[in-house]
């Protein structure tokens, strides 16, 4: 049996929620009932509860505030919050607390009141059977099931209070851990039919999969292990189709990133600058075997796209395109995903080629020659240099750059100085005749009058308008 107390300021309200139900009917029992949050955290030091109904609006002690008690002083407990506000946010606020469900007061008619008891008794049975998925064993809880259903957010807004919901998971623990959600399927081997619903119910909102190979394993390693790697893994183990991904517990814990993974990453992303890969099949291939073999995260592979957006989208399509294919990045949800979207990238460079009537040999020249020009900006740089430098005649790479760039190479540099430039007035305290020096100037007073023309103020202005509007970021 159940065993609840009820918690609100307004007696006859109080009385009239009691006698509103049967309560035996849903396996509870009213033990007890306080008039605000100080009085029920009295009660509970004495009297053995279950289920806390509280209301919101209280005098001493709100609702919200006895939860958080309650949460901290008898982790237990679950709660139920009694609320005349029907709004987003204190629903949202209460779920956030831990309220297994929440009741609002002035919808509840009699006709419907067993519907909504129904539910809050079976969500309190699915807070509450951790046993049924875990027991004691010394210090530690174990995993009695074999098998778990794993579910990984994907989409703001969805996440338990949608999982508990779900037919498919009826009477089923739910196991909160950091950012994921563990259900022990003791009482289930999932069949065809079973795996076909919860892709229905879940695709586009969570990444899940079957892990087996749990039992026995204790809870704390379990954890440990799914927090660390399994957003990791499912990322590259899901497919475009949304199926069902079955994993074992071992796979997890082999599931580890080379050790000097970021390094590596820089050495890739130097190696592969100049965009080679987009143009050859044979870089492609050892660009994604090697990108796949050092299992980037997926916070790594986005932030690898919109460096790409940002170096290149000007230079190889057009702005809708660029648009479309930076919305397309954040939408990718798996390795397959980011793999086609760096296909996509790659078609926009070869149009590009072909849209200049450049050969593959020249046009990766000009990549080339514009990754050394943003490299050495800085220095004493001229396009004899940079003609030298990818190894073609200067005035060939001065027609062929202009056309690539759509401006000649004298106006990319300068941009690329004054593009530099605004970043060191934002981010430091350096002078401007210093910042000056570091972006390829040797006259700051030419660098200043410059900078006028292409920017419309002086350095000096530049930076003290952003700091006077905040965008200064130190």
């Amino acid at each position: 049996m159940i065993k609840a107390i009820v918690v609100d300021d307004e007696r006859l309200v109080r009385k009239g929620f009691i006698s509103l139900f049967d309560w035996s009917m849903f396996g509870i029992s009213i033990v007890g009932e306080a008039a605000d949050g100080k009085a029920a955290l009295e009660l509970l030091e004495h009297t053995e509860v279950d289920l806390v109904f509280t209301d919101i609006t209280m005098p001493q002690l709100s609702g919200f505030e006895l939860i958080e008690q309650i949460k901290q002083r008898f982790p237990a407990i679950r709660s139920v919050v009694l609320t005349c506000h029907h709004e987003f946010d204190y629903v949202q606020e209460a779920l956030r607390l831990g309220a297994i469900d929440y009741i609002v007061k002035t919808l509840l008619e009699p006709d419907k009141a067993d519907e909504v008891m129904h539910r809050i008794a079976q969500r309190f049975r699915w807070e509450s059977s951790f046993r049924a998925g875990a027991e004691p064993s010394g210090t530690s809880e174990r995993l009695k099931a074999d098998a778990a259903l794993v579910c990984y957010l994907l989409e703001e807004g969805a996440g338990k209070d949608e999982l508990c919901r779900l037919p498919a998971l009826k009477n089923f623990t739910l196991l909160e851990l950091n950012g994921l959600w563990l259900i022990p399927l003791l009482h289930l081997t999932p069949d065809p039919e079973w795996k076909r619903e919860m892709v229905q119910l879940l695709k586009g909102r969570f990444h899940y999969a079957i892990v087996t190979g749990l039992q026995e394993k204790e809870l704390a390693d379990v954890k440990r292990l799914l927090e660390e790697c399994f957003a990791s893994v499912m990322f590259y183990k899901v497919s475009g189709q949304h199926d069902m991904v079955q994993m074992s517990f071992a796979e997890l814990q082999q599931f580890t990133a080379p050790a000097d993974q970021e390094g590596q990453l820089l050495l890739l992303d130097a190696d592969m600058a100049d965009l080679r890969w987009a143009l050859y099949p044979a870089a492609w291939e050892t660009f994604i075997s090697r990108l796949e073999q050092l299992r980037a995260s997926e916070e790594q592979l986005m932030q690898f796209g919109q460096s790409l957006c940002q170096s290149w989208a000007a230079l190889l399509m057009h702005p809708n395109e660029a648009e479309t294919l930076r919305v397309e990045l954040r939408r990718s949800r798996s390795w397959q995903d980011f793999k086609s979207w760096l296909r996509r990238f790659s078609d926009y460079a070869q149009r590009r080629m072909l849209e200049l009537s450049l050969s593959k040999e020249v046009f990766q020249c000009m990549l080339r020659a514009t990754v050394h020009i943003r490299r050495e900006a800085a220095g004493k740089l001229n396009q004899v240099d940079v003609a030298d430098y990818v190894k073609m005649s200067r005035s060939y790479f001065s027609g062929c750059f202009a056309r690539f760039a759509g401006m000649p190479f004298g106006v990319m540099l300068r941009g690329i100085r004054m593009e530099r430039a605004k970043e060191l007035l934002l981010t430091t305290e350096m002078p401007v005749y210093e910042i000056a020096c570091a972006v390829g100037f040797e006259d700051d007073k030419y660098f200043s009058k410059l900078f006028r023309e292409l920017v419309g103020s002086l350095p000096s202005e530049f930076r003290a308008e952003r700091v006077r509007t905040g965008g200064y970021l130190n």
